[in-house]
């Protein structure tokens, strides 16, 4: 049993939402076999395979997205994109101060912010090190991402932060 993260491998397979509780559902009840119409036993470990690989995606297509020039990372540069107005998605370490965050958080007002990953993981991801706050401008790039962060975000609830997550968390 592989599982198809990017709904690209070849034969019938089983579909399960991209969610911890809907697949380790489908384990408990022995869904597999049923979807299968044969024995299936899901291995050992398939909820964290599939959420390390969820991740890996998303950071993939962040790292895309800096190589082709569609992201913008450093405090500036995401505050100087947010002001044109051409960002699809603002990205903040899960490490990062309330202070820059809630700055570039009163200019993104209604975009998703992600802010799940610490700086040493995004910073690896972009290729640039330090990396606190990022930014996707609009486009393909953006759209990739954002569909593998929503999948992931289905094993990390928290993934991103909302506009009533965040006004809770406000001094």
């Amino acid at each position: 049993m592989t599982p198809d993260l990017g709904a690209k491998l070849g034969g019938r397979g089983a579909w399960v939402s991209a969610d911890r509780g809907s697949l380790e559902k489908a384990i408990s009840k022995g869904l597999f076999a049923r979807a299968f119409k044969r024995a299936a036993t899901a291995p050992q470990g398939l909820a964290a395979t599939v959420e390390a690989g969820l991740e890996r995606r998303t950071l993939n297509a962040l790292g895309l997205a800096r190589r082709t020039g569609e992201a913008v990372v450093g405090f500036d540069q995401v505050r100087g994109a947010l002001t044109k107005g051409n960002v699809a998605v603002l990205i903040a370490a899960a490490d990062a101060g309330a202070d820059g965050q809630g700055k570039l958080r009163r200019i993104a007002r209604g975009l998703p912010r992600l802010v799940g990953f610490p700086s040493p993981v995004l910073s690896t991801a972009l290729g640039k090190p330090g990396v606190i706050h990022a930014a996707i401008i609009k486009g393909a790039a953006a759209a990739r991402f954002l569909t593998e962060a929503r999948k992931l975000e289905g094993f990390r609830p928290g993934l991103f932060e909302t506009d009533e997550t965040s006004a809770e968390a406000a001094p």
